[in-house]
């Protein structure tokens, strides 16, 4: 008897286990989740992100790859027809494998494996966005002071406005700006 690969197997034989996990992905496609063990789900889930993987392909050859697996044509259609195009801006991660606890029976640990259709939000992070998000954060500052900031960034307005020349706008700018920091800090004080 051959060795298994990647833990006991889940049937008897390695025939026995290959019809178990393409009856699973053939209900996985059908329902688009499925419940059973932890065990299973685990050994299920890189069989179904391949299968996804050559769906999202399309052609030909990727179909009759898929239908060694799922033998059931219905099931083939709607994997390369509806799933595969909700999940092609996916690089991976097209199932999600959730724990719902054991089973009633004989405490079991179950799970659920569904397939994910919601839309990848990539996320940007570039150095300079970081230290620009220290700058903005806002310190606790007393009603008084935010009263007093008020006042200046108003008086800041209506010099901009009414000024011809920019520098006398930037000096008055620059008075009112030093007038709200020392009333901050005597409010600090």
């Amino acid at each position: 008897m051959p060795k298994p690969t990647k833990g006991p197997r889940l049937g008897g034989t390695p025939t026995h286990q290959r019809i178990i996990l393409a009856n699973l992905a053939t209900q996985l496609f059908e329902h688009g989740r499925i419940t059973t063990t932890e065990t299973r789900a685990k050994r299920l889930q890189p069989l179904a992100e391949r299968l996804i993987s050559k769906a999202k392909r399309g052609d030909l050859h990727s179909r009759r790859i898929v239908m060694r697996t799922v033998t059931d044509p219905t099931v083939v259609h709607v994997l390369f027809t509806e799933i595969a195009p909700q999940v092609a801006d996916r690089d991976g991660g097209c199932t999600r494998i959730t724990k719902i606890g054991p089973r009633k029976g004989d405490n079991a640990p179950m799970a659920i494996i569904e397939i994910v259709t919601e839309a990848v939000t990539k996320k940007t992070r570039s150095k300079k966005a970081e230290p620009a998000k220290k700058a903005e954060e806002v310190v606790e500052v007393p009603v008084e002071a935010e009263v007093a900031e008020a006042q200046a960034d108003d008086e800041v307005v209506e010099v901009a406005e009414g000024a011809a020349d920019t520098d006398a706008a930037a000096e008055v700018a620059d008075e009112t700006a030093e007038t709200a920091q020392t009333a901050e800090e005597s409010d600090n004080k």
